[in-house]
């Protein structure tokens, strides 16, 4: 599956939350990641983040894609992430 993640986390938890979405996901720009993920991973991913969020100071929000085949990304402005294009 292909997914599109947005975090806003306390400054104390941000770099935590960032350190684990970089093992399963590309960084796009500040609080955003996106990439193909096994359902497995993305459990995983999600335990994670769980474990170390305050849900009454965070969230997080996943788009979930079933197939890439059709969407497309736009972009303007400063390129913040990674070179990478992913859809």
């Amino acid at each position: 599956m292909f997914i599109i993640l947005v975090y806003d986390f306390n400054e104390k938890r941000v770099g935590k939350a960032l350190k684990i979405c970089r093992k399963y996901l590309h960084w796009v720009q500040n609080s955003v990641f996106e990439g193909e993920i096994t359902k497995a991973n993305f459990v995983k991913l999600k335990m994670e983040l769980k474990g170390i969020m305050d849900e009454d100071e965070d969230s997080v929000i996943f788009y979930i894609f079933r197939t890439r085949q059709y969407t497309s990304r736009e972009e303007m402005g400063l390129k913040k992430g990674g070179e990478e294009l992913f859809l």
